[in-house]
């Protein structure tokens, strides 16, 4: 049956094709026969208890500059969707905060998916503390202190934002390079969230996979 479904997500007309996962996703559900719809996170409002969104119909394929094809704009009740995908890129801030409780006022009627109940509730680089083994030596601060005493005894670091994303201000610091006082200078002009520090990993240079899971089950595998 076909089903009318809404994409939150970045400008459609600037991702890459070629590694996308949501355009992937749009190409799919269009094949299937779906109807498609696509706005940005700022496009949303809540009036009245309805949640609409300002955005286009739109058609895929999959010709790398040439891969939208848009209807004009109009206003949609997201409540008039089976199924809203939920696809924007962090940063993990407030506006994406926002987003998600809008979108809890149509779920799960309209389906949303992921629940935006628990996206807020997961921020990624939070929730993978839960599963010890996963990933190297980490911290997670504010306290200068803790920082310099994580490098002593770990050597390499990477430090990072916590709520960052695409690599977006990642550095790797040495064991004894002078930077990381100008690096947490600059992490805290922008924000008053901890910091991320990681021991150094030499063998990301063979790069790293991204593991899709449907229900808890690994579906597929994508190097990065």
């Amino acid at each position: 049956m076909p089903l009318k479904v809404a994409v939150q997500m970045d400008p459609l007309e600037a991702v890459n094709i070629e590694g996308d996962t949501t355009f992937l996703m749009l190409l799919n559900a269009q094949e299937r026969g779906h109807e498609l719809f696509v706005y940005t996170p700022e496009r949303l409002a809540l009036e009245d208890g309805r949640v609409s969104a300002r955005g286009r119909a739109v058609t895929v394929q999959a010709v790398s500059g040439d891969h939208a094809k848009f209807g004009p704009w109009e206003v949609r009740d997201l409540a008039s969707f089976d199924v809203i995908l939920l696809r924007q890129d962090p940063p993990f801030d407030m506006a994406y905060i926002t987003s998600t409780h809008f979108l809890d006022k149509v779920h799960p009627k309209t389906l949303v998916v992921n629940n935006p109940t628990e996206v807020r509730n997961a921020p990624e680089k939070l929730f993978v503390t839960d599963f010890p083994g996963v990933q190297p030596p980490t911290l997670i601060t504010s306290d200068l202190e803790a920082i310099y005493d994580f490098r002593a005894r770990h050597g390499d670091i990477v430090l990072k934002p916590l709520y960052g994303l695409g690599g977006s201000g990642v550095a790797r610091l040495l064991a004894d390079d002078p930077n990381l006082d100008a690096m947490l200078d600059l992490h805290r002009a922008i924000g008053r969230e901890p910091v991320i520090a990681q021991k150094f990993l030499p063998a990301v240079s063979k790069g790293d996979k991204r593991i899709l899971l449907v229900d808890g089950e690994a579906v597929g595998g994508i190097n990065r």
